[in-house]
């Protein structure tokens, strides 16, 4: 079973992001703020992270370098933020990030992304 963790502070991506994942066969986890996501992460070791950069507690980027640190490269981090400034994705990337997709992004273009990353599409 292919585990999604999916970490946004906006309860309606939240909700639209489990509906998608579930639909693609995935199982799925959700947190509401960067702490919750470690800790989820922790526990279950997800597959792959969809992520949001503006979160309470601790920011994306931050819950991103400390997966990468914590977790190798093995778990697949796409980061879903409003944030789209060159600088911004580029900080991502380097902090770790598989993919970085702004919002608002077709759900098309994600599910495209997810199973290239995970190696099932």
């Amino acid at each position: 079973m292919t585990q999604v963790l999916i970490v946004d502070d906006e309860p309606n991506i939240v909700i639209s992001l489990d509906f998608l994942m579930k639909q693609q066969g995935y199982v799925t986890t959700t947190a509401g703020d960067g702490r919750a996501a470690l800790a989820e992460a922790d526990r279950i070791k997800p597959d792959l992270v969809l992520l949001d950069i503006t979160l309470p507690e601790m920011d994306g980027f931050q819950v991103c370098e400390q997966l990468r640190t914590g977790h190798g490269d093995h778990m697949k981090i796409i980061m879903l933020t409003a944030r789209g400034r060159e600088a911004e994705v580029a900080k991502g990337l380097a902090l770790g990030a598989n993919a970085y997709l702004t919002k608002p992004f077709s759900t098309r273009e994600l599910v495209e992304k997810v199973h290239e990353l995970l190696g099932d599409g």
